[in-house]
């Protein structure tokens, strides 16, 4: 049984090379999508077994908001992440999305293929140290910051000072004091260059 895909990826170039490695043995690639809206609208008309779809795709919907608007459709469409990015939120965000694997753009071209047909199968798709990962990261939940905390990290991030925090975010020093508080609590950490440290190795920034 042929197995048809839908291709996602902002870079034409990439879609093409997919192609022509994917059509043919056993799959079909029946659509090229370069953005999660063309993805989503491309899927309810041609209705492919699978989606395979980078997860930054520019402007608009990235791959992870794409993968939650492909999996609502009737018949919804298995989803495969293909990418080069291997943060930890990024892989665990994909899999909470519904996408039923995540595979990286370094991979072998027959890897992917077989990585398609598997998710097409109904397994979940991971190498082996991406699963080691996913399984860390669901005993070890990450540290769920507000949007405001995560504003303030993005300005520690830049090397900013409490004082030109807050006057970017249009708040009291007193008050980014408190966030970084609650940040350092959060990230288990004690200083500003650790909390932008573990920020950046876990995907929040």
């Amino acid at each position: 049984m042929t197995i048809t895909v839908l291709l996602v990826d902002d870079h034409p170039v990439v879609r093409s090379g997919l192609r022509a490695v994917l059509d043919g043995d056993a799959l079909c690639v029946v659509g090229e999508a370069a953005t999660g809206e063309e993805a989503v609208t491309l899927a309810t008309t041609l209705t492919p077994d699978v989606v395979l779809c980078d997860l930054r795709l520019g402007a608009g919907m990235d791959g992870i908001r794409t993968t939650v608007a492909l999996r609502a459709l009737s018949p919804a469409p298995v989803v495969v992440i293909l990418t080069t990015f291997e943060r930890d939120a990024e892989i665990l965000g994909a899999i909470e999305a519904g996408a039923a694997g995540y595979l990286l753009k370094d991979a072998a071209p027959e890897d992917i293929s077989e990585g398609i047909r598997r998710a097409a199968a109904g397994e979940t798709v991971l190498s082996p140290v991406l699963a080691g990962r996913v399984l860390r990261g669901m005993r070890n939940p990450l540290p769920r910051l507000t949007d405001r905390e995560i504003e303030v990290l993005r300005q520690l991030a830049q090397g900013a000072a409490n004082k030109e925090i807050a006057r970017e975010l249009f708040v009291t020093e007193a008050t980014v004091k408190s966030h970084l508080a609650h940040i350092f609590t959060k990230l288990g950490v004690d200083s500003r260059s650790r909390a932008v440290h573990v920020a950046r190795e876990t995907g929040l920034i």
